[in-house]
């Protein structure tokens, strides 16, 4: 789905930001005027429009707040929150140490805190204990009468943080009367930027700690739990519904089997050679020349070897050769929904999934000519979160409260 770029990554990446407009995450507008001063490709202007937008509309929202307008002002926080997350997106030389990109990731966190201030039903912030530190979270409740409710357990993907997960499920989830547990985990936002956490492929051990604080709060009925998680969140969750058996469901947005074999059906067999023996002195080069020609494949390296905590590139293709369910799949026992978007960058993969589960299981297609085709069905939402929440309702217990 071609959006106001040629450039694949960058169509995408604007498809993704304007999508979230069904839930204040965006103003078509403000979208349009932004992408047309980019071009093609150039990741410096990308910065430099999106960023500009970003402060513009966040000081529209402060004012509006400074000067008693609460619904104005929660309105321009949230856009501005996700402008500010999108407008650092490709500054992936060095996000620990680059000055903008920092800055960038702070204005997202501040402004969505403060709009959060601003939301007509609760959001709390909380801080869940993991190891020997904790994770930032929000809590979206329905309401505050504490009446325990169906609550989604949202893991994000590869590239998200805690404040986007209003815009993919919490609204929608409040919506329909469920509440919403969004984390940051390790490789993920705040907690890979401020407390660098690295992804880790057992998220068993990231999701487990998760669900004992959820299971501590009165607002979350333990025995109507899902998890969720969308694009590499959809491994993660599959990956930790194997061993945690507390949850009563799964969903998968794009079924994720095994992210490594993605990554080699992406790169010729000579360099996945090179790359699998260390022969990093021949592979390192060879990828260099791959990433300057193609923004997507820039971008994902960069990108993963942030977030893996990895040495190279090629080092943070090895290490993603433990992201497989193929050993454990057989194991989740909780009935578990699929995610299948026929555009989707991990085609093949839900299907595999679907055919490794001994759970009841259900896969649903996403086509292209309703809208809902790319990966995690940005631009088709709303459909996806109706096929979501429906198989929710139909398939969580009743309360056993």
């Amino acid at each position: 789905m071609q959006f106001l770029f040629n450039d694949e990554s960058f169509s995408f990446e604007t498809l993704r930001t304007a999508c979230f407009a069904d839930y204040s995450g965006a103003d078509l507008g403000e979208v349009l005027v932004t992408a047309r001063n980019i071009g093609d490709g150039d990741e410096a202007a990308w910065y430099r429009e999106w960023s500009a937008t970003a402060m513009r509309v966040e000081a529209a929202g402060r004012r509006a707040l400074a000067q008693g307008h609460r619904v104005s002002a929660r309105e321009a926080l949230l856009r501005a929150s996700n402008y500010h997350r999108n407008s650092e997106f490709y500054l992936r030389d060095n996000p620990f140490e680059d000055a903008a990109a920092r800055t960038a990731a702070q204005h997202a966190r501040a402004t969505f805190a403060t709009a959060a201030e601003l939301m007509d039903s609760p959001v709390e912030a909380v801080a869940i204990p993991y190891e020997d530190t904790t994770l930032p979270g929000y809590l979206f409740l329905v309401d505050d009468s504490g009446t325990p409710r169906p609550t989604v357990v949202f893991t994000s993907g590869f590239d998200s943080v805690l404040e986007e997960a209003y815009f993919a499920v919490a609204a929608a989830a409040l919506r329909r009367g469920y509440n919403c547990l969004a984390y940051d985990g390790p490789g993920q936002g705040a907690a890979l930027r401020e407390q660098r956490l690295f992804f880790r492929p057992d998220w068993e051990n990231v999701i487990t700690p998760v669900i004992d604080y959820a299971r501590t709060r009165p607002e979350i009925d333990s025995a109507r739990i899902a998890l969720h998680g969308y694009s590499l969140g959809g491994y993660l969750v599959a990956r930790a519904a194997a061993f945690e058996h507390r949850i009563a469901a799964v969903v998968t947005d794009g079924g994720l089997y095994d992210y490594h074999a993605f990554h080699l059906r992406a790169i010729p067999p000579f360099l996945t050679d090179w790359i699998m023996n260390h022969h990093d002195d021949r592979s390192e080069p060879v990828i260099a020349l791959m990433m300057a020609h193609n923004t997507s494949i820039r971008w994902a390296l960069r990108n993963g070897k942030w977030t893996f905590g990895a040495t190279s590139h090629s080092d943070y293709i090895r290490r993603t050769e433990d992201y497989t369910l193929k050993d454990v799949a057989h194991l989740i026992t909780a009935p578990t929904l699929i995610f299948d978007p026929e555009n989707d960058l991990f085609a093949g993969e839900p299907k595999l999934l679907h055919r490794a589960l001994k759970c009841p299981a259900t896969l649903i297609e996403l086509p292209e000519n309703e809208g809902a085709g790319e990966h995690c069905s940005y631009g088709g939402r709303a459909t996806l979160h109706r096929h979501m929440f429906d198989w929710l309702d139909e398939t969580l217990p009743e309360s056993a409260r």
